[in-house]
């Protein structure tokens, strides 16, 4: 048995990830174990997950692995947890295109898990039976277990809501307007946890604050409960046995903070020894290292800072040069890059990146099947290398240079488990010393 439960919205905009971090801090400091998950492919919110719940955040996307891991994925990330908290993205239907599939109704429907509904009530009284009412039935196979009230003006307001939703749905919690638990927005969303380290520790802390008093704690507990029992084995990732472990490096920091878990996980059991390095402070690679992952992040926000730091670069030049494996994402991408916006960057790949005003965003299938997504207001030119990195559309996107590997594309590596073997295979031939 794994207790869980969705926490959905009619809309983005709702309090999803106020209720839902909230709700995993709150049940933390009563001392349960939480596992932390975010439907989609977004990193950011699984940052804040993360401090809520001291476990990685994990996402379940089943456009990006398909449907036959999400639930094995849950309850990997639920191993030795009291109860599993996933939070939904945009409305509860909204799914790819004009369709639910990657929605939160789409997951909760592959968990069995009940459904709790947040709505910001602010401007309704009445009406907010006729909502609830319209999601609870528009597809009977989602369960709506309950409703949260957020941004609730009054005593007054309040009693108005539960009188409209007394035989509609239970009431698990209200919560009051409190500007003082809001998360700073920048060109792609909330800034990452990761960015605002102390701050984000206190938004968290008083989110779980909140959420204690306003929810109804039992009530929520109770009905994850009475989620069935899952008839799905765990995701392990597949273990190599190796004479010797390679040391991979894998980027962290403030400007690489798009990372799923499961990628270091992949590695290590593919037979790496996984260390961090952070371009913003570490002048060199660790010593030893045989192999690079830049995954995605900020780098405009911090590319005077990345470019400052000529060691490094210097180093991942010199990994390049030798043949070593590289795998860049977004990010990555840009930092291998000859410039980005006019500052220098690593010089691997013979092309340049500059910040526009124009989102590039959604789910992108190459030619040979793999589903990846972007998340960008950047531009590289030119587009792709001698040999590319994929075909997108007809096109050719990304580099494949020597054993770098890089583009836009971000790739949930569950999907193909064999990327992390092949990627550690590559970095024990290389054998590059640092």
């Amino acid at each position: 048995m794994t207790p869980r439960l969705v926490v959905a919205a009619p809309s983005s905009g709702a309090g999803k990830t106020t209720v839902a971090t909230g709700l995993m801090a709150a049940l933390r400091t009563r001392g349960l174990e939480v596992s932390p998950h975010k439907v989609g492919p977004d990193y950011i919110d699984p940052g804040y997950h993360a401090l809520a719940t001291g476990r990685p955040g994990r996402n379940l996307d089943p456009v990006m692995v398909g449907e036959d891991l999400v639930a094995r994925l849950l309850l990997h990330g639920a191993r030795g947890a009291d109860v599993a908290v996933v939070e939904g993205v945009m409305g509860l239907f909204d799914g790819r295109a004009a369709t639910d599939e990657g929605s939160t109704a789409h997951v909760a429907r592959l968990l069995d898990a009940p459904v709790v509904l947040v709505l910001d009530a602010a401007s309704m009284s009445r009406s907010v039976a006729a909502l609830v009412q319209g999601f609870a039935q528009f597809d009977p196979r989602v369960r709506l277990g309950g409703v949260v009230l957020n941004r609730v003006g009054s005593d007054r307001h309040e009693a108005l809501l539960r009188e409209a939703l007394d035989d509609v749905a239970p009431v698990l919690g209200v919560l009051r307007r409190d500007e003082a638990v809001a998360s700073p927005s920048r060109h792609l969303g909330l800034i990452p946890a990761a960015e605002r380290s102390a701050e984000a520790v206190t938004t968290v802390r008083r989110l779980g604050e909140l959420c204690a008093r306003a929810l109804d704690l039992d009530a929520l507990l109770d009905l994850a409960r009475s989620a069935p029992p899952l008839r799905a084995q765990p995701w392990s990732p597949p273990v190599v046995q190796r004479p010797r472990r390679p040391i991979v490096a894998v980027a962290g920091g403030k400007a690489f903070t798009f990372s799923y878990a499961e990628t270091a996980e992949l590695l290590d059991a593919a037979g790496a020894h996984v260390v961090v390095v952070d371009p913003l402070r570490d002048t060199r690679v660790p010593e030893g290292t045989v192999g690079l992952v830049l995954g995605g992040g900020f780098p405009e926000v911090y590319a005077a800072q990345l470019s400052a730091n000529a060691g490094l670069r210097s180093d991942v030049r010199r990994l390049a040069a030798a043949g070593a494996p590289i795998s860049a994402e977004c990010a990555g991408l840009l930092y291998l890059c000859e410039e980005l916006d006019g500052l220098p960057m690593c010089g691997v790949l013979p092309a340049v990146g500059r910040m526009t005003d124009r989102l590039t965003l959604g789910y992108r299938t190459t030619a040979d099947g793999l589903t990846g997504h972007e998340f960008h207001r950047t531009v590289i030119e030119p587009r792709a290398g001698t040999q590319s990195a994929y075909e997108l559309d007809g096109a050719p996107e990304g580099w494949v240079q020597d054993g770098v590997h890089a583009s836009y594309l971000h790739v949930h590596w569950a999907s193909r488990p064999a990327l992390a073997a092949a990627f550690v295979d590559r970095a024990v031939k290389a054998l590059v010393p640092a």
